[in-house]
């Protein structure tokens, strides 16, 4: 039979007991079923619970205490007796089958059925994912009023939250637009209210989204704003949600994928972001708000660093260039350099001067390798490169007038175009 879901009808439960009824395997795991359970199992995007269940011993079912006038929920149990050793079975994952039937995934030996058991869940663990999930509706639907962009699909993981929407692109402004308008809904502290509305009720709800069963829709409302069906588990009010942050976007299947952040996981990234600009700051000697500028400085000394090193680059190729081929006029120079950037300026200057270049910059993991050939040469660079490579095991290729390519660590360089030469 089909689980009780305590999880919907009281979110805010963390502990409760219940009675082994089965023992079960889900993906060929070992799980337990319990004849009701407060655990949210794993479906639409939200993670399942983590907790415990503690037994203390094979203990008949415990009378029923009837519920608060009121109440939705069902009768509690007693307590089970102070007086015997609990034995506890950590719950480390919870998923649910398509006949209602919420397995809990235990590490090491399962309770015994028909043991009364105590469920303690993982408190904050909930509590992050409350927030995320109830920020989720939030944000779908300030997406929509500020973007016009409805969401797809959304996703909960251990790490990253997203949600695809229709748009390919959504410009920063109305990103920024949904983030805020989400935030004030939280700062109003609106009701947020779950239920399960008659069919007459259901078709005159504005609802963001159609539901995904025929039957039992549950409808989760933050105050007037968003009204959408679902069986996660939700904050009570929205000031709950903390805050909201957007973080990025991606192209994704022709949509765009938001990566956001709520809760005590958006005050985590915050308070991780803004230690990492004070350590910035710091090393900069400067306050946080001072880091941009002097980013933007550090950018452009860099900028011009690299010119001057350009420069210096190709000067050194010409005075290079200018020993290798101490005359003008037709022929070829092998040669080897130290610095791979000097390849092109050096090839440049040799070929400048009417020599072929045939240069290589070695190191540790093999050599750099460039032919390039003067104007009216009969040099054929991109064929002597494919031969070079065959011969020893290196890659590369290019045209007749300029190749390029990377031999293995080891290679005798002259030997080896002397060999490439003479097999063309």
């Amino acid at each position: 039979m089909a689980t009780v879901r305590l999880d919907q009808q009281e979110p805010q439960a963390r502990e409760f007991t219940a009675t082994v009824i089965a023992h079960a395997a889900y993906a060929t795991k070992p799980a337990v079923v319990l004849d009701r359970s407060a655990f949210y199992p794993e479906a639409g995007g939200q993670l399942g619970d983590r907790g415990a269940l503690s037994c203390r011993g094979l203990v008949a079912e415990p009378p029923s205490i009837p519920a608060k006038p009121g109440s939705s929920l069902p009768p509690r149990r007693e307590t089970m007796p102070e007086s015997l050793d609990a034995v506890a079975y950590p719950v480390v994952d919870v998923q649910i089958d398509d006949a209602g039937v919420v397995h809990h995934l235990v590490d090491g030996a399962l309770p015994p059925v028909g043991a009364a058991v105590a469920g303690a869940i993982d408190r904050a663990r909930r509590r992050v994912h409350m927030a995320l999930h109830t920020g989720q509706h939030l944000l779908s639907r300030a997406l929509i009023e500020a973007a016009g962009a409805p969401t797809v699909s959304a996703r909960l993981g251990e790490r990253d939250c997203t949600i695809d929407v229709t748009r390919d692109a959504v410009p920063e402004r109305e990103l920024a637009a949904a983030e805020a308008l989400a935030n004030a809904v939280i700062d109003d502290d609106v009701a947020i209210r779950a239920w399960w509305p008659t069919p007459d009720e259901l078709a005159a709800l504005p609802l963001r989204r159609e539901p995904k069963v025929d039957r039992e829709v549950r409808v989760i409302a933050i105050g007037d704003f968003d009204v959408s069906p679902c069986g996660g588990t939700h904050c009570t009010r929205s000031a709950q949600i903390g805050s909201m942050r957007i973080l990025g976007t991606e192209r994704y299947k022709g949509m765009t994928r938001i990566y956001f952040a709520a809760g005590a996981r958006a005050r985590g990234l915050l308070a991780e972001h803004s230690a990492t600009l004070t350590a910035v700051a710091r090393d900069f000697t400067c306050g946080a708000a001072d880091v941009p500028a002097q980013i933007d400085k550090l950018r452009r000394a860099l900028t011009d660093a690299r010119g001057e090193l350009t420069a210096m680059r190709e000067r050194l190729a010409v005075a290079m260039a200018a020993s290798l081929a101490p005359t003008p006029g037709p022929g070829e120079v092998i040669a080897t350099v130290d610095d791979a950037a000097l390849l092109r300026p050096l090839a440049a200057a040799l070929t400048a001067a009417g020599r072929d270049a045939l240069l290589a910059a070695t190191g540790a993991d093999g050599a750099q390798v460039l032919l390039a050939r003067a104007e009216g040469s009969p040099l054929d660079c991109g064929a002597l490169l494919k031969r070079l490579a065959s011969a020893t095991g290196g890659r590369g290729g290019g045209k007749p007038t300029h190749a390029e390519g990377r031999l293995p660590a080891g290679t005798d360089w002259p030997a080896a175009i002397a060999r490439a030469r003479d097999a063309g």
